[in-house]
Formats: C-alpha cells, sequence, structure tokens
C-alpha cells in the first residue's frame, strides 16, 4: 500500500486533529457557541499575521478575498497598479479590468518579483490609489520583497493590497509593521484546511478608502463583514466546520510559534533547492520562494515524471504552467510536511529520474537535503 502525500501549493495536506475538529457535528453559526469561538479564530489569525487590523473571514477561495479587496477599496478616480509576473497577479489584472478600474499593469519576466523602484517612480506622479502585489506568486515559485514595497507606499495616499495566500503562515510576514493596507490569505495553503475560506486583514487606513466607495458587489462587500465581525459574527452563513478547523490549525501554529514556523519552513525550501541542484537540476526563479520551490526538469525529462511519481510513489507535485508547461515541477513547503517527509520526497524523485533515464547518483540529493535539515528545530 502506498500513501498518498500531498506536496502540491494547494490544497495542501490536513493534520488529523483538523480533520477531526471538521468532523463533529454541526451547530448552529448564529449563536454565542459560534461567536465565542469565532473570537478565538479572530485572535488567533491576528496574532499568526501580526496585526491589530481587522480580520475578516469570507466563505470562499483566496481568490474571493482578493476580489473583494480589489472591489471596495480601489478608487475609480485614481490608477490601480498591479504586478503581473505569474498566473496570479494576472488574475488580479482580470479581476481589476471587470470592476471598470484604470489597470497600470507591470508585466514582470517569470521568476522575478516587483521592485520597490518602480512603486516609487509610478507613485510619484500621485495619479495611483492602490498598488496590487503578489506576495508569493505560486505558479513562477517567486516571492517579492513585501516589506520593501509596504515602505515605499506608506509614504503616499494610495494603499497596498497583497495577495498572500501562499505566503501567509510559510513566510515571514509581519502586516503591521510591513504597512500593508489589506492583506489577502487562503485556507488550504499554510492554513492547513481544506479548501473555502478566505480571510482579509484591512488597516485603518484602508478603511477611509473603502468607506469612500459604494463597492459593486454584494456578497464580497467588506463593509458588511466589518459590520459583523464587531459582533464576533458574518454577514452570511458561514462555513463553520471549515472555521472549527481553522482554530485548531491557527492554534497549533501560534503553539509552535509563527516565527519558528518561518525559519522550518526555508529550510524545508532550502534543502529541496540544494537537494535538486545536487542532482544537476535547476531552481527556475531568480528570487525563490520558500513556499514553494519550481524545478527546471532535466533535458529529456517531462510531465512523465511527475506521473512516475504520482504512480509509483504517491507523492503529487504540481507541474508548470503556461511558459513553464511540461518544463518544470513545483515542490510545497507549506503547512503539515516535515523534514522526514521532504527527505523521503527527494528519494522518490531520485528513483523517478533513474527510471526515466537520467543519469544519477542515488543518494546524493538526499545526502544535501540531510545536510540542511540537520539544523531543524
Amino acid at each position: 500500500m502506498i500513501k498518498a502525500r500531498l506536496f502540491t501549493p494547494g490544497p495542501t495536506d490536513v493534520p488529523p486533529e483538523v480533520l477531526n475538529e471538521m468532523a463533529k457535528p454541526m451547530f448552529h453559526h448564529r449563536t454565542p457557541q459560534f461567536q465565542a469561538m469565532f473570537a478565538e479564530v479572530n485572535a488567533g489569525l491576528k496574532k499568526m499575521l501580526m496585526t491589530a487590523n481587522d480580520v475578516l473571514t469570507i466563505a470562499g477561495s483566496g481568490t474571493a478575498g482578493m476580489e473583494a479587496a480589489i472591489a471596495c477599496a480601489c478608487r475609480r478616480d485614481k490608477k490601480v497598479l498591479v504586478a503581473n509576473g505569474g498566473k496570479f497577479g494576472e488574475r488580479w489584472v482580470k479581476v481589476a479590468k471587470i470592476y471598470g478600474l484604470d489597470v497600470d499593469e507591470v508585466v514582470l519576466k517569470w521568476g522575478t518579483g516587483l521592485s520597490p523602484e518602480t512603486v516609487r517612480e509610478k507613485l510619484a506622479t500621485g495619479q495611483y490609489g492602490a498598488v496590487v502585489v503578489v506576495h508569493s506568486e505560486t505558479s513562477t515559485a517567486t516571492a517579492c520583497d513585501l516589506a520593501a514595497i509596504g515602505k515605499v507606499v506608506a509614504e503616499t495616499d494610495a494603499i497596498l493590497i497583497a495577495d498572500c495566500i501562499t505566503a501567509a503562515g510559510v513566510l515571514p510576514l509581519r502586516t503591521d509593521e510591513w504597512k500593508i493596507d489589506i492583506t489577502a490569505t487562503g485556507s488550504q495553503k499554510a492554513l492547513m484546511l481544506p479548501p473555502g475560506l478566505a480571510t482579509v486583514a484591512v488597516s485603518e487606513k484602508a478603511w477611509k478608502v473603502i468607506d469612500t466607495i459604494e463597492a459593486p458587489c454584494f456578497y464580497l462587500d467588506l463593509k458588511a463583514y466589518r459590520k459583523s465581525a464587531a459582533k464576533n459574527d458574518t454577514p452570511y452563513t458561514p462555513a463553520v466546520s471549515l472555521i472549527r478547523g481553522m482554530k485548531v490549525a491557527v492554534d497549533t501554529i501560534n503553539a509552535i510559534g509563527i516565527e519558528k514556523v518561518w525559519s522550518r519552513s526555508a529550510l524545508l525550501a532550502k534543502a529541496t533547492r540544494e537537494a535538486c541542484e545536487a542532482l544537476g537540476m535547476k531552481v527556475f526563479s531568480q528570487r525563490p520562494s520558500d513556499s514553494v520551490t519550481g524545478i527546471l526538469y532535466p533535458p529529456g525529462v517531462d510531465d512523465a515524471f511527475r506521473k512516475t511519481l504520482k504512480a509509483k510513489y504517491g507523492i503529487s507535485v504540481a507541474g508548470g504552467q503556461n511558459e513553464l508547461k511540461g518544463k518544470c515541477f513545483r515542490v510545497s513547503h507549506m503547512g503539515y510536511v516535515d523534514p522526514i517527509e521532504t527527505i523521503g520526497l527527494i528519494a522518490a524523485i531520485e528513483y523517478t529520474l533513474a527510471e526515466l533515464g537520467v543519469e544519477v547518483e542515488i543518494g546524493k540529493g538526499v545526502a544535501a537535503a540531510a545536510r540542511v535539515l540537520r539544523d531543524w528545530a
């Protein structure tokens, strides 16, 4: 029997404790029981995200959170600067245009991040009301310098909207210190839950803008969520079971300590990168993210690699998208994954490459990963 192991960048593996909590009997959400639980969830999310801002939870994927932010917080009399360095930056361009916004799309070479200097030059014109960036672009396994971008935006009247869907809970993210006005996350990534919840942290600066906008949406209107959140409630039917699971997941993260989680994730990413490089493969990104690693296939190898990896070893990794389709695989380091699983992944990668005819020294990648992971704590 082969155990299934998810190394995809969403959905990720869900801990048994979370699954057990979600399997408990349902209870009604318009009750003191739900409100007490929801208050604890919100407090835990604030601690994890390092923010004192309002944290709102929406029943929907991370895209729902980002669409709510774009629809509700981007002024119609100003431009919105959107960084497009991959599939998700491209998505936020599409969303902004659907809402009729004046979009200035900065198209980036895949594997690179938006530079703070570009943001500074753009915002110096005074024409922009918002900047939308992807902290960790999943499609290219690339991270941007969100702290530096936040510092630049904070010096202006514009607000910063950050897609932290594959960043929150895995990459360093100091929401208030970095002056991020809206931080959006998704449940099925480092939060170790099934898909179905988006959380949005909103600053006072962002609320001042939101209060001036009649958002052309109903379910995603952030003002409705703020009103309900003041009573530890939601404006519409919440995903009760997912929120129960979120409490367990967030409590687990905070019990370990978010900074320790960041350092552990960085070790898993470093071990994977060094192992694959030891086997003769190359990391795709020029600014690698520690939440997901993109590895280019060696010559003569294509997505038959992923199919073999899953069929023989039960391991699921993601493929490349757009220009990277059939040229790379992507490995998640988010959430419920540890050094032993990572070393096992590397061993399976070695075996699979050998089966596909690649000359590989079995154990070389494992040794490289093991050296890095000695520092696990």
